[in-house]
């Protein structure tokens, strides 16, 4: 049986129309609009890939790591309050051991990664493409990454803000902020 319409009395008892009140999240979730926006960038971002060879898109995919340390708006937004994983993550990073550090950057990059992350990182590579700031082939490789379910591109950019929070690596333009 379906719901109440949007033009009729909520049933929660407040006398206005649905729309109005408790109304029912109609159309796409944000989270469904983030991905459908980073799908749309990385379709039109094929084009320039077309034409490379296997062992220059190899060599894309491998420099993605690379990416985020061209400019701070590719770095993830880190999690206001720092939980036990990235507080081990930062520490892994500050002891340069990836062997400890390697499952809170799974458990961290888990809890980071959402579409809305994903759009923000996707616009922001557009953008530097759009000024040249950033290859063609480079900012397309990357999109292509956060379309998919790889992790690539995220993980390298949540390792590079950490390695900023915590003073291990300096900023883009060769800052270094303090913790």
């Amino acid at each position: 049986m379906p719901g109440p319409g949007r033009n009729e009395l909520c049933p929660c008892g407040s006398n206005r129309k649905v729309k109005r009140c408790c109304g029912q999240q109609r159309g796409p979730s944000e989270e469904q609009l983030a991905s459908a926006h980073v799908a749309l960038l990385a379709r039109d971002a094929t084009a320039d890939l077309q034409g490379l060879s296997d062992t220059a898109l190899d060599h894309l995919w491998e420099n993605l790591i690379n990416v985020p340390a061209t400019d701070l708006s590719l770095l993830v937004s880190l999690p206001k309050l720092i939980g036990p994983d990235l507080k081990r993550l930062q520490e892994a990073i500050s002891r340069d051991d990836p062997d400890w550090g390697w499952d809170a950057l799974t458990t961290v990059a888990e809890q980071i990664d959402t579409p809305q992350q994903r759009a923000k990182l996707a616009d922001a590579l557009v953008r530097l493409r759009d000024q040249q700031r950033l290859n063609r082939r480079q900012a397309a490789a990357a999109l292509l990454d956060l379309d998919s379910r790889s992790t690539r591109f995220i993980a390298a950019s949540l390792l590079d803000a950490v390695a900023i929070s915590v003073g291990i690596e300096s900023t883009p333009g060769g800052l270094h902020l303090a913790a």
